[in-house]
């Protein structure tokens, strides 16, 4: 019974921990889909003259002679608030090299005449995405195009400009920028063409949702360790308790089978004819010099079978009673010898001394006939027969006086 408690108890942790995992996944599940970032990429398509190979050939910013150079790569990202759509126009950077980072609402830059369009071309720093953005917007520029500098320099995020949301912005990474800002810083005309590149979802989790998602995994590992731990003891103190209970009952097996009678057949002993019973363990039939033990139900077997036999199931291999109950020994009684003083003599055995609990006749490994004249009264046997002479293969019991 109390392995079926332990291993219910055990059960309903098992299906807590995986109800509360399952609950904790949604939960998460739940969590990513809400916090999802979608971003576009952006294709930039720059165009600008490359100088004659004679430094004289051509004037500078693209005259005569001069070849045209397009390179087009999707490395841009739009920021999170900019509208995706495309845009054109000349790139252009702050007139002074003071004011490149374009932190300062005051910052000039060097605007094509007759109201082309330009792009601003501003590094990352110093200032958030949404001042640079908003101060080449107010010059009216027709998109701005910020460079990462620093660490990741190859890669782009999805900028944050909340409230600058009616110009085109992107990121590029820190190589493209810098070639750019070479050329320009030659004199050379760069025309750059942004459109519109591939939709990105990407869904990831928060650093509250990790939070709760760890703090929900430890608790439920606690737990679960927790009741593994209660198990394990519980199982401990069950295997110790039945070893305890198998050696108290085998130690009290071990008592009631040394209380047990035995004899020896002798040749002519009814026991040897052929109508007699078997022993019912080894179903083999009684030979002269065989050893029977005998038990209080009056069945006898082969003392070297029944022995081992009472040592596990302290019952007749016949009838199934039970010994221990049969000589009054207690299953958890450890040095107890006391025994019923009229419990053997009813079973017409040998008297037991009321004190000692030990037999006043020694019967072990003898050749026994109870004579049908001895009967028992109380403690005392008294012998019927006056005939003094016993019989060949007889001992005849006389009464035990103090």
């Amino acid at each position: 019974m109390a392995m079926s408690l332990i291993q219910a108890c055990c059960s309903l942790a098992l299906s807590t921990w995986l109800l509360s995992f399952c609950f904790v996944h949604l939960l998460c599940l739940d969590f990513t889909v809400a916090e999802k970032e979608e971003w576009y990429t952006a294709f930039v398509n720059i165009t600008y003259p490359e100088p004659a190979p004679d430094p004289g050939a051509g004037a500078a910013g693209g005259g005569g002679g001069a070849e045209l150079h397009t390179e087009k790569t999707e490395c841009g990202r739009y920021g999170e608030h900019s509208p995706k759509q495309d845009a054109r126009g000349e790139v252009v950077m702050a007139s002074s090299a003071h004011d490149r980072l374009a932190c300062d609402p005051n910052t000039k830059f060097a605007a094509p005449t007759h109201g082309k369009n330009w792009i601003a071309l501003i590094p990352k720093g110093n200032c958030t995405y949404r001042d640079k953005i908003r101060n080449a917007f107010l010059q009216n520029a027709s998109a701005v195009v910020i460079f990462n500098v620093g660490s990741n320099t190859n890669e782009t995020i999805t900028m944050p400009h909340a409230g600058v949301e009616d110009i085109v912005a992107i990121m590029i990474p820190e190589p493209k920028g810098k070639e750019i800002v070479s050329l320009l810083e030659r004199n050379i005309t760069v025309t750059m063409y942004i459109t519109i590149g591939t939709r990105n979802l990407q869904k990831y989790v928060s650093r509250t949702s990790v939070v709760f998602v760890s703090i929900s995994f430890i608790v439920l590992m606690i737990i679960s360790l927790a009741w593994l731990v209660f198990y394990y003891i519980q199982r401990f103190r069950y295997a110790n308790a039945r070893d305890r209970n198998q050696r108290r009952l085998g130690d009290a097996a071990k008592k009631a089978i040394s209380k047990l009678q035995i004899r020896t057949i002798k040749k002519g002993d009814k026991e040897t004819e052929s109508d007699f019973d078997n022993c019912a363990v080894c179903i083999e039939g009684y030979k002269p010099n065989d050893v029977v033990r005998i038990l209080p139900c009056r069945h006898l077997f082969h003392k070297s079978c029944v022995d081992p036999w009472l040592l596990d199931h302290r019952t007749c291999p016949m009838c199934k009673m039970n010994i221990l109950k049969a000589l009054g020994i207690p299953p958890n009684a450890d040095c107890m010898d006391d025994l019923p003083t009229d419990f053997e003599g009813s079973l017409g055995g040998p008297p037991t001394n009321q004190i000692t609990g030990a037999s006043d006749t020694t019967v072990n490994e003898s050749s026994v006939t109870l004579d049908p004249a001895v009967r028992t009264v109380g403690a005392l046997q008294v012998v019927q027969d006056t005939d003094p002479i016993p019989q060949e293969g007889e001992v005849i019991f006389t009464t035990n006086r103090p």
